[in-house]
């Protein structure tokens, strides 16, 4: 039988050329493909003043070493391919001999020789089809190569994907950056049941947050038809417009304020101010957290007015009484955790200033049941000495007016029942830095009122000596300018 071969080189990802057709001139016969090439002439001999060679440093070695064992797996594995490839599919089926030699050669130089079947490359792959078309000749052997591949493996096996049954099932168990490759290459080679195939998988496997990057940025760049990749992008992009996205928080924040199980709200806490502190594109509509807060704000308002008609009841357990209090100051101070950290706690601190009820209702309460209350307080000055609320003199102060004494009141009981939770330092910092942006004879009214408190309750007191120290020196060494302040000081501390 007369046989010729025809040989081709196809670059790195088949990409299409007009050299790579199969013209009867690139025809040669089988005895001028075995005979020997000529010998190349010696390579020029190295300038003198340069050394021949160099011996390799320790680094270099385990460099070496380093890349080395990887690739020694990587040819154990088509190893272990091509024997499967032989044993199942040459000898098992009956497609007769092969009648092309596909050689794939990495870009470190390593090459792997497969005999497969143009009937079943050119079925298989409209790539292969349109390059063997022209030859069609019973006989005719081809000889075809791909170079310079990024990964051999790969390579042959999405040749062995061609003649496989049941594609979905050999790829059953196959990790997702694996199918992504097998998915570049079958793209590539127009092997559109495997495109298929591995975009099936795509869809039905679960993605890692690292993976889910890599499959977006995979299916971009192979722009495959966009309804072959529209269900599987689904998992991961959507077009959510503002009512949508205010919707969900608003479902997600009310769920955890609404909570029954105090072990998960806590949880869900943590997990809710998370996703809201790393969300950036679509940010939660101020009317949305408003409203939140002033539901709370009722809430902690009817809880108190209970409690003062309850408390002297024998039949009432007090500790319940506690726990009511404690969840909704705690309701309360998770909304402003929230408004803070999205830079709209400025009306907030108006709002809390003008709660002449529910400071009148604290005040009754005694003060193991109240305290949780002043975190909000506590919070509120923090934010403002830290320079993350930004408000306006007589805001600050009228929260100061409103508040502060109950803040000296509760503050022992803070301390000693939420040292964990309660970082002391940083109330006291913030409470002091709130205290100087005032005038400096507000300053002098509420710094003078605490030095006594101060004296006579010692640690149950915040104590704010750094303002007091820094007033004092503003007020008596370093005064430069007489400031006047027309300002009606009105604050009232109860001794």
């Amino acid at each position: 039988m007369a046989s010729r071969e025809v040989s081709t080189m196809i670059k790195h990802g088949f990409i299409a050329d007009p050299s790579l057709s199969f013209s009867p001139s690139r025809t040669t016969s089988p005895a001028k493909l075995s005979s020997p090439p000529p010998p190349s002439p010696p390579p020029p001999p190295p300038p003198l003043n340069e050394p021949t060679h160099s011996n390799p440093t320790l680094f270099d070695m385990m460099s070496e070493e380093h890349h080395r064992e990887p690739r020694r797996k990587s040819h154990a594995r088509v190893a272990q391919i091509m024997a499967e490839f032989k044993n199942g599919v040459v000898y098992g089926l009956s497609l007769g001999p092969s009648d092309v030699k596909l050689t794939v050669v990495g870009k470190d130089g390593y090459r792997v020789t497969m005999d497969v079947h143009r009937k079943v490359l050119s079925e298989k792959s409209r790539f292969f089809m349109e390059k063997m078309s022209c030859r069609r000749e019973k006989g005719v052997s081809h000889m075809v190569e791909i170079s310079e591949c990024d990964d051999v493996e790969i390579y042959v096996e999405t040749v062995v994907l061609m003649y496989c049954d049941d594609l979905k099932k050999k790829l059953v168990g196959e990790n997702v950056i694996k199918i992504l490759a097998l998915l570049k290459v079958s793209a590539a080679i127009s092997f559109d049941e495997g495109v298929m195939s591995c975009l099936e998988h795509l869809e039905a496997a679960p993605w890692s947050e690292d993976e889910e990057e890599v499959v977006v940025s995979c299916l971009d760049e192979l722009h495959l038809p966009e309804d072959s990749v529209a269900l599987i992008l689904q998992r991961v992009s959507s077009e959510p417009t503002r009512a949508r996205t205010d919707d969900i928080f608003l479902k997600l924040l009310t769920g955890v304020l609404q909570a029954k199980d105090d072990k998960a709200r806590r949880e869900m806490k943590v997990l809710v101010f998370k996703l809201i502190r790393e969300e950036a594109d679509h940010e939660v509509s101020k009317d949305t957290l408003y409203g939140l807060c002033h539901r709370c704000l009722t809430s902690l308002v009817l809880c108190l007015s209970e409690v003062t008609t309850q408390m002297n009841d024998p039949g009432k357990d007090r500790g319940a009484l506690m726990g009511e209090i404690a969840r909704e100051a705690d309701n309360m101070l998770w909304m402003v955790d929230i408004l803070i950290e999205k830079k709209m706690c400025d009306e907030f601190v108006k709002l809390w200033a003008d709660q002449k009820e529910l400071a009148d209702l604290h005040s009754k309460i005694p003060t193991m049941y109240r305290h949780e209350i002043s975190k909000i307080t506590a919070q509120i000055c923090v934010g403002i000495g830290r320079g993350r609320i930004l408000v306006n003199r007589e805001t600050r102060f009228a929260v100061l007016n409103t508040w502060l004494e109950a803040l000296y009141d509760d503050f022992g009981w803070m301390r000693r029942l939420s040292s964990r939770s309660l970082d002391r330092k940083l109330v006291e910092d913030g409470l002091s830095q709130t205290i100087l942006t005032l005038s400096l004879r507000q300053q002098q009214v509420i710094l003078m009122k605490w030095f006594d408190r101060f004296l006579s309750k010692g640690d149950d007191c915040p104590n704010v000596q750094r303002a007091f120290e820094v007033w004092w020196r503003r007020a008596f060494i370093r005064q430069v300018i007489a400031e006047p302040d027309a300002s009606q000081l009105q604050i009232t501390l109860y001794d």
